[in-house]
């Protein structure tokens, strides 16, 4: 057994993991957004702050989770360039 082969480098296909999880994340936080937004317009009289603030965590996170991942990314494409 070469333990090259189980511990060395990976080529450049590995990153797709990486772009596949940037477009996942993408497309929740678009969904999130939507979401967010059309429970604001259709509950607007009875939309507390409470709700607000967690709207605004949720979209957060989903926009970190979505920039890491696109981060990560492009330093795996070009590090194995």
């Amino acid at each position: 057994m070469d333990f090259a082969s189980i511990y060395g480098p990976l080529d450049k296909q590995a990153c797709m993991y990486f772009s596949a999880l940037t477009i996942f994340f993408f497309i929740v936080l678009v969904f999130a957004l939507f979401a967010e937004l059309f429970y604001l317009v259709k509950n607007y009289k009875n939309v507390t702050g409470k709700h607000v603030i967690n709207g605004i965590l949720i979209l957060f996170n989903m926009f970190i989770a979505y920039f890491v991942n696109r981060l990560l990314y492009n330093m795996c494409s070009r590090s194995l360039a």
